[in-house]
């Protein structure tokens, strides 16, 4: 559980950060496979870590970021159409609330993908 919350406070801080940040924490998860006894995870970063030096860019990354946030938008449009449609079909007002709670989670995404792109 420990590891998971590092994990993902990293990713923010990646994001947010720039290569150089991606990079450290990058870094970081090896120094604690390595001191967790698990190699395989430590080969697979380092695979990682080699990527990052040999492609990742401050551009590649704000690039990547606004992909996503397009990605999100789309699928929001998308949800919010299927919604509208079912209220101007008299679906049921389960079909609607089920539409509606997709409608949520597709905003909820484009926030994320937005703070992530900070």
């Amino acid at each position: 559980m420990m590891f998971a919350l590092i994990v993902a406070s990293s990713a923010a801080t990646a994001q947010s950060g720039g290569c150089d940040a991606k990079r450290q924490v990058i870094e970081g998860e090896i120094a604690y496979a390595r001191a967790h006894a698990n190699p395989a995870r430590v080969q697979g970063l380092q695979r990682a870590l080699a990527e990052v030096e040999a492609h990742c860019t401050d551009e590649s990354l704000r690039s990547d970021a606004a992909k996503k946030i397009s990605k999100a938008q789309d699928k929001l449009a998308k949800k919010q159409l299927d919604l509208k449609e079912a209220r101007d079909q008299g679906k049921s007002p389960e079909k609607i609330t089920e539409r509606q709670r997709k409608v949520d989670d597709a905003h909820a995404e484009l926030e994320q993908a937005i703070m992530d792109a900070k």
